[in-house]
């Protein structure tokens, strides 16, 4: 055991380090960025009532969060210590496995609420410097940008590294063997994935119900600009930019890396024959090599004052892509090969390039459908040259063809990355191909947060000059980093729902090892059984009626908001005059309220519906067939994660369509501004405005979230 222990020291304490350092990283580009000029009293006046808006919203919902939480994690002690029949096979005693599943919960729901705050209060003190800096630099103000949003991601994925790392190495040194030890953290994965789901799908409905009602009633009623100080609703909606992009966002980033992590550590337990301790522990120091990837990229981020921002942040995504490559090849190098398998570690370091390489696949499937360069979008601003209708229908259209190239991409890597697997060591080893493929495409995975936080704060640095009224010269800087904003953040969709596929992937593996683990007992799903069958369309369904819910719940907010823009300009005339201020705080107010009402019912759902599955089915148990709960249950994890991944790309991409089909009108085409066709783009736009920023990203978590509350429940279905 001492000589395990110590040989297994330069592995964690190379994560516990890096983890550490990045932390510190984060830190530093706080300070640079908190070192800005912070702009003209005018300007400070709009941030500072975009701070108080978001941070009041994310009090309330963290309250709401928390307080759900803690009956979860009072049911999963009780549930663990009292209701379920231990068993041979279990990693622990009763009570111990029970504390530990429900502590690793409560401190993954904690990271994951940090993560999230982190990203917020960053980015509502960046966009002030952003526009700040656009005075003077192009180049100065995508820096101040890229690294405010960088200190979320670096935040996200070091938090979660170290989460899982320490509670890893907490455990070992209380003496439990390192093949026991995933099994008895799952808890931290769905902690994590709990959080996420209300922090994204919160913040979602908060963000497209004051983005619709700020829209219909600004834009197509009055006929004003976006971002005009005249709309009442206009600060309700850069607020939502940070709730919903950044906040929501964050959890949903920590939550994937830090289910990834538990889950390749499972699979890496049915490889303890081949590699020890080495296969459990590669995927925490695979991550700590991406982590220092994606520092590097952000810090050789810059361009001139003419030069093109998008290419400056590709430059850097290439660069980390490139370093997070070869510090998977050393990782594999070093953990991943044997005197019995010399050359395993080669076949892995190719999973890993296979998740990269998926990852480019993405930004530029993505790229293709939502930027107005191309066919897709527009196919859809042509279409509003004819109506409302006609955009509609060209829309719906791109959503449903946008699904057919990334799942083939997404097959492609799973099954390359299995047989590469298959052909390092054996039949044993295509699972795992899987999973390294999986950490892959998660390495960069805190630039890519970076680069979607750099949307709002961006965003936010627009709205901020216009609506102080700054020269029109500053203005058009930052349209140039709004416009690479918003590409920004419809790539970020693309790779979360693609990372979000292979983890499902990957978790629904771990969820076969682990009951294999209880049980002894190999399953499969078998579709031809009716309660299998039955529990799979109820997983489909799942994801359908959440997505309705999700989608009524931003419908409803923005018809309280569009009440009050209405009400404000009917009973103060002077608004529109330009002599009376709006009343911002009252929509900010409405959307919040409405916000924190409609996420409880979706997602309770989601949370609760494996687990009604699999307690429910339990009455089909029988001697002849004692595990056919846990596969009805693993037929609902894999129907309901086809069906999510589906559905999420269709929202994601046909919402990214419609939004830069209004933008391209916008740019003078088809009739420009206030043309008819530009009306019609809007309504476009603002039926796409749920499906990209409330369902489309919430079912991302929402495929993650279905794995693990089976991976911590599973016992329960015996």
């Amino acid at each position: 055991m001492t000589c395990l222990v110590t040989s297994m020291k330069p592995a964690m304490a190379m994560v516990i380090v890096i983890s550490l350092g990045a932390l510190a990283a984060a830190i530093w580009l706080v300070q640079w960025v908190m070192k800005k000029d912070i702009g003209t009293p005018e300007m400070q006046k709009i941030s500072n009532a975009i701070k108080t808006g978001a941070e009041a919203f994310l009090s309330r919902q963290y309250r709401t969060i928390i307080a759900l939480a803690g009956v979860f994690a009072v049911a999963i002690f009780l549930l663990y210590a009292f209701v379920r029949a231990p068993n041979a096979h279990d990693p622990a005693g009763p009570m111990v496995l029970a504390l530990c599943t429900t502590l690793s919960f409560i401190m993954g729901a904690a990271c994951s609420l940090a993560a999230g705050y982190v990203g917020m209060w960053t980015s509502i003190r960046t966009n002030i410097r952003t526009a700040s800096a656009a005075r003077t630099s192009l180049n100065g103000a995508l820096q101040v940008a890229l690294r405010g949003g960088a200190v979320s991601g670096i935040f996200v994925v070091a938090l979660s590294l170290l989460g899982v790392g320490g509670l890893f190495a907490a455990l070992k040194l209380m003496g439990f063997d390192y093949t026991r030890i995933p099994f008895m953290i799952v808890g931290y994965g769905f902690g994590a994935s709990f959080v996420a789901l209300f922090a994204q799908l919160g913040g979602g409905i908060y963000t497209k119900a004051a983005d619709v009602g700020a829209d219909l009633v600004g834009k197509v009623e009055a006929g004003i600009p976006e971002d005009d100080p005249r709309n009442p609703a206009v600060i309700a909606d850069l607020v939502g930019d940070n709730v919903g992009d950044c906040a929501g966002r964050g959890a949903d980033l920590f939550e994937s890396t830090a289910a990834e992590n538990i889950g390749a550590m499972i699979l890496g337990v049915g490889l303890a024959s081949y590699f020890g301790w080495r296969g459990v522990l590669f995927p925490l120091v695979a991550r700590a090599m991406g982590i220092v990837a994606s520092i590097v990229g952000v810090m050789v981020v810059r361009t001139d004052e003419d030069g093109d921002a998008m290419d400056a942040l590709n430059r850097g995504y290439y660069v980390a892509s490139f370093l997070a490559a070869v510090g998977f090849a050393i990782s594999a190098k070093w953990l991943l090969s044997s005197e019995v398998y010399p050359n395993a570690w080669m076949y892995f370091s190719c999973c890993g390039l296979i998740g990269i390489l998926m990852a480019q696949a993405f930004v530029y499937i993505t790229q293709y459908y939502t930027e107005y360069k191309y066919r897709p979008v527009l196919s859809i601003a042509k279409a509003s040259e004819t109506g409302p209708a006609t955009n509609i229908i060209a829309g719906i259209a791109v959503g449903f063809e946008c699904t057919a190239v990334p799942i083939l991409v997404i097959s492609a890597a799973i099954l390359a990355s299995y047989k590469l697997g298959v052909a390092a060591i054996g039949a044993h080893g295509g699972l795992y191909g899987t999973a390294v493929a999986t950490m892959g495409m998660l390495g960069t995975c805190a630039y890519i947060l970076a680069m979607d936080t750099f949307g709002p704060i961006t965003d936010n640095a627009g709205g901020i000059v216009e609506m102080s009224r700054q020269p029109e010269e500053i203005r058009k800087k930052t349209d140039r980093l709004d416009a690479v904003g918003n590409t920004t953040k419809a790539l970020t969709k693309g790779y979360a729902v693609g990372s979000a596929a292979l983890a499902a992937f990957l978790l629904f593996s771990a969820y076969l090892d682990e009951i294999y683990n209880y049980t002894g007992v190999r399953i499969a799903v078998d579709l031809s059984k009716p309660e299998v069958f039955v529990a799979a369309m109820i997983g489909a369904m799942l994801v359908f009626l959440f997505s309705a819910l999700s989608i009524r719940a931003v419908g409803t907010a923005a018809y309280e908001v569009i009440r009050e823009v209405r009400r404000q300009f009917k009973e103060k005339p002077g608004i529109m005059a330009g002599k009376e201020d709006p009343d911002y705080g009252q929509c900010v107010d409405i959307v919040t309220i409405g916000a924190l009402k409609a996420m409880i019912l979706p997602g309770i759902l989601a949370v609760a519906g494996p687990a009604v599955v699999g307690i429910a089915f339990k009455v089909f148990i029988t001697p002849a067939n004692p595990t056919i709960a846990a596969e009805a249950v693993a037929g609902m994890l894999m129907v309901g994660t086809i069906a999510g991944v589906l559905l999420g790309l269709f929202l994601n991409n046909a919402g990214g369509a419609w939004d830069n089909a209004k933008k391209y009108i916008e740019t003078g085409q088809l009739g420009g501004k206030r043309s008819d066709s530009h009306k019609a783009a809007v309504v476009g736009d603002t039926v796409g405005d749920p499906f990209k920023d409330t369902a489309g990203p919430s079912l991302h978590v929402l495929v993650k979230l279905l794995a693990t509350v089976t991976l911590v429940l599973a016992p329960l279905f015996l």
